[in-house]
């Protein structure tokens, strides 16, 4: 019977060479495996082809409906059901949006992505019957991973659902992608399990690739948020429940301190000062060394995005960081640069004679295009600025991933790794109850995850390096490695004994590293 029953299904599948999707054979090499506890992804072949949705691409002879319909959710946090989200046939072979006249990746002209679904389970319900084994002998490497991937769907996998999607859409498999995206939604909650609201905002990115709107979704999370009075009451509960600010300013601090230790006159510039928490702490810290405080300038670059965030421009950071330093009786000046790192200049930062100068990267350099964006690359010409002017200390905090040259799908396995970290470690100290959780992570985390998945090229503005790499830059520039301050890196530890046994700090070649578990989230070195 089981014979009988393979031949059968042989024979339709022959007879009928577009029943369903041609999905490429599934490499166990790409399976997601695990959490933050011991999570790996193992991409063997690193240059695998993908393909970058182009504005122009009109998802081959489909068209997509707005895609600001196709992800939603209900008020209780659950997924909401939704028409828009479909793709609607076309004349696959004559469409005029089909430039280049084939079909796309061989993919099922079935009327209805459901109508493939339903087809789907009822081969799988066929081939999983009491005599599955015989079939298994024989079946196709295409047939295997299909039963992979509705395995992966009705044990509720959602990694690796997320994972069979993404590699899809790296194939080009669109209607592939498409059906998984319904899946997905089945599966989301922006109020569940960590890997549930993660996987929601994967899914808006994935969404946004597919239909050629990430960069206007990230804009849209970007300066269409909520009132920058809530929304900097978001930014600052993240800074109280989670650690990595607070650990990459403090480490900051450690070394401007130390390096200014003995100096009159201080100048810091701070290329990304957002908001003024950083220099809360350093301003009290100089007010109480021996000997008096020395006269302290900060000059702060930022652009409009911080700007919304503040709920108005850089006076506002000058006006509360004077007022503080003038309460611990600190001498103080700022100097405001509202623009871009980019776009600075020398005479921008207004140096002068007699003054030790510190220089501030916080979280920012990852925004600066680089060679492979731009032929300016203002990655590394910052830096050989910044070195002409000779500073005492030149400081690093960036987020510990690797997402800048990465093709798409190993940028995807990457993007999935690091905030399921950072997701379950929210999860620990503003627990799921909380009605603020939901906030945070939309405010302050979604348009980043967005961005690194849909948008390429100049749009992608999220380019996380390794610190290897960033090492690599500073050297490059002329710059050498700055100690850092035992001090700090106690008092360190002991402000992660008010969070989670599972935060780990190491240091490692002169730089520390914060972490969830296993995996490292931000780590910070200093330079001179």
């Amino acid at each position: 019977m089981a014979t009988r029953l393979h031949r059968n299904i042989k024979q339709e599948i022959k007879s009928d060479p577009y029943c369903f999707p041609q999905l490429p054979p599934i490499d166990q090499s790409f399976c997601y495996s695990g959490s933050s506890h011991g999570s790996h992804f193992s991409v063997k072949n690193s240059h695998e082809h993908y393909c970058t949705l182009e504005p122009s691409f009109a998802i081959g002879s489909y068209t997509a409906y707005d895609s600001s319909l196709i992800v939603g959710f209900s008020p209780n946090g659950s997924p909401m059901s939704q028409q828009d989200s479909k793709l609607c046939r076309s004349d696959l072979h004559h469409s005029p949006d089909n430039t280049n006249g084939s079909p796309i990746s061989g993919s099922c002209i079935t009327d209805d992505v459901s109508d493939l679904r339903d087809k789907l389970r009822e081969l799988e319900t066929a081939m999983l019957g009491p005599d599955s084994d015989v079939i298994e002998s024989t079946t196709s490497p295409e047939m295997a991973s299909w039963r992979l991937v509705m395995d992966a769907i009705s044990r509720g996998d959602l990694k690796q659902v997320l994972v069979s999607c993404a590699k899809a859409m790296s194939d080009n498999d669109l209607l592939v992608a498409q059906w998984l995206m319904d899946e997905l939604r089945r599966m989301m909650s922006v109020s569940g399990e960590p890997i549930q609201r993660l996987g929601a905002y994967m899914l808006e990115g994935l969404v946004a690739r597919l239909t050629s709107s990430g960069s206007s979704i990230y804009k849209s999370l970007r300066c269409k948020e909520s009132e920058s009075a809530d929304l900097l009451s978001y930014m600052h509960i993240l800074y109280e429940v989670c650690p990595y600010l607070k650990f990459g300013y403090m480490s900051a601090n450690g070394a401007i301190a130390e390096a200014m230790k003995d100096e009159d006159k201080v100048h810091i510039i701070d290329f990304q000062i957002a908001h003024w928490s950083q220099w809360v702490t350093l301003i009290q810290a100089f007010a109480a060394r021996p000997g008096g405080p020395p006269h302290i300038r900060i000059t702060g670059i930022d652009d409009s995005t911080s700007a919304h965030a503040r709920g108005g421009g850089l006076n506002i950071v000058g006006k509360r960081l004077s007022k503080l330093a003038k309460y611990f009786n600190v001498p103080f000046e700022f100097h405001a640069a509202a623009m871009s790192g980019c776009e600075v200049q020398r005479e921008h930062l207004k140096v002068r004679p007699g003054e030790a100068l510190a220089v501030n990267f916080a979280f920012m350099r990852h925004h600066m295009p680089d060679e492979s964006v731009s032929t300016e690359n203002h990655r590394d010409r910052l830096l050989r600025l910044v070195k002409i002017l000779s500073p005492k200390v030149a400081t690093l905090v960036e987020q510990e991933s690797n997402t800048n040259t990465a093709p798409f799908f190993t940028r995807f396995l990457e993007t999935l790794n690091y905030y399921t970290a950072m997701f379950e470690s929210i999860d620990v100290t503003l627990p799921r109850e909380h009605k603020e959780q939901i906030n945070v992570e939309q405010q302050c985390l979604a348009s980043d995850v967005v961005n690194i998945i849909a948008c390429e090229e100049s749009e992608r503005v999220e380019r996380h390096e390794l610190l290897g790499k960033w090492r690599s830059r500073f050297r490059m520039a002329g710059f050498t490695p700055y100690p850092l301050s035992s001090l700090v890196n106690a008092t360190i530890k002991t402000l992660l004994e008010n969070y989670s046994d599972r935060y780990r700090l190491e240091e490692r070649e002169g730089a520390l590293y914060l972490g969830w578990m296993n995996r490292d989230l931000v780590a910070s070195c200093a330079w001179k």
